[in-house]
């Protein structure tokens, strides 16, 4: 994409971002007024109805309403897609039995019970948690940088991850820790990419946006050329071959128990963070000026938003391997069906992300039975278009 369109592109987020701090700006300070002489407020300053302030909110509502039932309904469908068919009613009843305990007759057999709650409503979930978690994240990590183009593996943190998965499967690395090796070494590495990209960026005194962006780069391709040392110095096809599809993503570790609620509390309280801090990050996006002026320090936020996203991805990397494009595309989706600011986008992204990575996990379930894709490559012929779609929008907003 030529730098102009998205030098436009960004002009007019920019823009559209401090067009909403000045109307809250102005609507706090309209509330701020005290009443007159004669018990009445002076009249609401006409900038409040000149930037739409109320109707962007009543839209954002309106999406994040439609969207969530939405994602109900795909995780009602996702589950009963399969091998085996199972009608979105009786996915619906087997899991209020199990979640409520509702009482009544038993509709469906055992394997159908087996199949929704053990097998495929935890992996339906995890796909939610994490496509919730790569979009969010690709919308705070594109306006830390200030770059259209970021994603959530541009600070290297996938690349360390990956390097801590393949030396728990080709290596034994971690077997202390038994079933949950492959996650826990994942996640280390993940954490000590996070904080080798941290102490490169400090190394100048700031952690600046073109800091932080150049370190993740250096330090991912670094650690992607650890990874490949690894697969090529061992003598294992089998375990090189199970890397290969772990690098690709997928959502087959899925199960009940601590890994799981581990992943939804982190990105839970991600999104919820992130959603207040919506303001804040509208500020830093717009440029460090801005964020100085409305009394936030640039750097010691940048630093803040950097831990909570690398704790977020290192999670999600460890759960499901790397699953390119959903936090690349799914901001630039958000953003346009409800604006700029992070209050409304945060959130947006964040059900968009989880509709997404359901459908996507259930087509590469079924689309080759009995074989199952890895799920980095269903969202990357579905993102790879959908980008080239964005980009064709941009060109004609640009023009």
């Amino acid at each position: 994409m030529p730098s102009s369109r998205i030098g436009t592109t960004r002009r007019q987020e920019v823009a559209e971002i401090a067009g909403e701090l000045a109307a809250e700006q102005a609507e706090q300070a309209d509330g701020a007024d005290s009443v007159d002489g004669t018990g009445h407020r002076p009249p609401a300053r006409p900038v409040l109805a000149d930037l739409g302030l109320g109707r962007q909110r009543r839209r954002g509502a309106v999406w994040l309403l439609g969207l969530s039932v939405l994602l109900v309904l795909s995780v009602l469908l996702g589950v009963g897609v399969g091998a085996v068919g199972i009608a979105p009613a009786a996915v619906a009843r087997i899991i209020a039995h199990h979640v409520l305990g509702t009482p009544g007759e038993v509709t469906w057999s055992l394997p159908q019970d087996a199949i929704v709650w053990q097998v495929r409503l935890p992996r339906v979930l995890l796909g939610a948690v994490v496509g919730a978690g790569l979009a969010v994240c690709g919308t705070v990590l594109q306006a830390m940088v200030r770059n259209l183009l970021a994603d959530p593996y541009l600070l290297g943190i996938n690349s360390g991850a990956s390097s801590g998965a393949a030396a728990a499967i080709l290596f034994g690395f971690g077997a202390a820790w038994g079933e949950n090796a492959l996650p826990f070494s994942a996640f280390l590495g993940a954490l000590a990419a996070s904080l080798l990209v941290f102490l490169i960026a400090r190394s100048g005194g700031r952690v600046t946006s073109v800091r932080l962006l150049l370190s993740g780069v250096a330090v991912g391709y670094a650690l992607s050329a650890a990874t490949s040392f690894l697969i090529f110095a061992s003598d294992s096809a089998e375990g090189s071959r199970s890397v290969m599809f772990w690098l690709l993503g997928s959502l087959g570790l899925a199960r009940w128990g601590t890994a799981l609620s581990v992943v939804v509390i982190v990105v839970g309280l991600t999104v919820a963070l992130l959603t207040l801090w919506g303001r804040r990050l509208d500020a830093l996006a717009i440029g460090d000026e801005t964020a100085h002026t409305l009394g936030i320090s640039p750097d010691r936020f940048r630093t803040q938003l950097l831990l909570l996203v690398s704790l977020c991805i290192g999670v999600l990397v460890a759960a499901s391997g790397s699953i390119g494009f959903v936090g690349l595309v799914v901001p630039h989706l958000a953003r346009r069906l409800v604006g700029a600011p992070h209050s409304r986008a945060v959130p947006v992204a964040a059900l968009l992300g989880a509709i997404f990575l359901i459908w996507a996990d259930a087509l590469a379930r079924t689309v080759m039975q009995p074989q199952e894709l890895p799920l980095g490559i269903i969202t990357s012929l579905v993102g790879a278009p959908f980008l080239l779609v964005l980009i064709r929008r941009l060109h004609v907003t640009s023009a």
